[in-house]
C-alpha cells in the first residue's frame, strides 16, 4: 500500500521523510495538489454501489484504495497553477481531490478538518488550558480600553499575530514583538490584536509529538541576551538547540490535547520560565522540524515515516500511551 504526500515541490523537509520511506521499501506517492489539471490528474467512479478513485502524477498512477496514509504537509491550493487558476476552478478541485480521499480508509496526518481547526489561535489556547498546560495571560481584542486596562495589569507585555504567517506570496513571517511601555493602543480598533505577558524565559522548547513519540527540543537564553528579542526564530543567538526530556505533567497535556485536536502531529512551542514550568505558546499542526533534527540528531523524520508506513487502516490520530524520554 501507498503513502501520500501533500506538499510543494520545495519543501526539503518532506524530502527527509521520504528518504527513510524508500529505504524501507514503502511506496510513496508525492504531489503538489496546486499542479492539479496539469501535472495531476484525478478521477473518481461511483458505481453500483462502490468507488474507484486514482491519482496521477508524474506518470505514476495510484488506486486510493491502496492508499495506507496521507501525510497533508504543506500543500499549494488546489489548481493554483492551473493554465487558467480562478477561485472556482480552486474550489472544484478541492472539492474533487479532498472529498475523494476522505472516502478512503487511509490514515490523515493531519485530517484537514482536524488541520483547519487546530490553525485557530485563540482555539488552541483554550484548548491547552482544558488540558492542563499553563497559558501566559493573553488578551484578544478590538478594544482600546481592554487593551488599556489588560497593560496595567501586566505591565511587560508582547504582541503577536493572531494568525500567523501573512498572507503574502511567499507568506512572511511575522515576528512577536515586545510592547513599549508608553505604547498607544489606538490602532486597535482597526482590527484583532493579540497582547500576552511575556515570560522571562530562560529557553524555547519546541516539542515536536507523531503520534505517541514525544521529542523536545531546548534552546538555552544567554545571560546578556536582549530582552527585546522575545522570537526565537528571529534573535540573535547562536546557543544550539539540544534535546531535553519531557516533564510528566506536560506530556501528560500535549497527549490530552492531540486527543482533543484529533491530530497525529503537532508542533508545541513552549517558554521555559526561571522556575521550570513550561507556558504554552502555540501548536502548529504542520510545523517545521528539520532544524531541530539536524541540530539535535532527533529521528522525528524516521519516525514520522514509521507513522505513515503503519499497515492497515487507524482512527485518526490516535493517540497511545507510550512514551519516549530523549536525553
Amino acid at each position: 500500500m501507498t503513502v501520500l504526500i501533500l506538499t510543494s515541490e520545495e519543501d526539503v523537509t518532506a524530502d527527509m521523510v521520504v528518504v527513510h520511506l524508500n529505504a524501507s521499501g514503502v511506496p510513496v506517492v508525492r504531489l503538489d495538489p496546486a499542479d492539479l489539471t496539469g501535472g495531476v490528474a484525478l478521477s473518481g467512479e461511483f458505481v453500483h454501489g462502490r468507488f474507484r478513485g486514482h491519482l496521477q502524477s508524474a506518470g505514476r498512477l495510484v488506486s486510493l484504495s491502496g492508499l495506507r496514509s496521507v501525510w497533508v504537509r504543506r500543500p499549494g491550493s488546489p489548481a493554483a497553477r492551473a493554465v487558467a487558476p480562478s477561485t472556482w476552478l480552486t474550489e472544484e478541485a478541492s472539492q474533487a481531490l479532498y472529498g475523494m480521499l476522505r472516502g478512503t480508509d487511509a490514515r490523515w496526518m493531519n485530517h484537514p478538518e482536524a488541520a483547519t481547526r487546530a490553525r485557530h489561535k485563540p482555539w488552541q489556547l483554550r484548548l491547552a488550558q482544558r488540558c492542563g498546560l499553563p497559558v501566559p495571560a493573553t488578551l484578544i481584542t478590538t478594544f482600546p480600553q481592554a487593551a488599556r486596562e489588560f497593560a496595567e495589569r501586566y505591565p511587560d507585555l508582547v504582541v503577536k499575530p493572531v494568525s500567523g504567517a501573512h498572507p503574502q506570496d511567499p507568506p512572511r513571517a511575522v515576528p512577536t514583538s515586545r510592547v513599549p511601555p508608553d505604547a498607544d493602543f489606538t490602532a486597535v480598533a482597526f482590527g484583532p490584536t493579540l497582547l500576552q505577558r511575556r515570560v522571562a524565559k530562560r529557553a524555547d522548547i519546541r516539542l515536536t509529538v507523531v503520534g505517541g513519540e514525544l521529542l523536545a527540543a531546548r534552546k538555552a537564553t544567554p545571560r546578556d541576551a536582549d530582552p527585546d528579542e522575545v522570537d526565537v526564530r528571529f534573535a540573535s543567538s547562536d546557543v544550539p538547540w539540544c534535546a531535553a526530556e519531557v516533564p510528566p505533567r506536560v506530556a501528560s497535556g500535549v497527549r490530552s490535547y492531540l486527543r482533543e485536536a484529533e491530530l497525529a502531529y503537532g508542533a508545541f512551542d513552549f517558554a521555559e520560565d526561571a522556575d521550570g514550568t513550561w507556558w504554552f505558546l502555540e501548536c502548529n499542526q504542520s510545523g517545521q522540524f528539520g532544524f531541530v533534527e539536524v541540530e539535535t540528531g532527533q529521528p522525528i523524520a524516521r519516525t514520522i515515516a514509521e507513522w505513515l508506513a503503519r499497515p492497515g487502516p487507524e482512527p485518526r490520530a490516535r493517540v497511545d500511551d507510550s512514551d519516549r524520554t530523549v536525553c
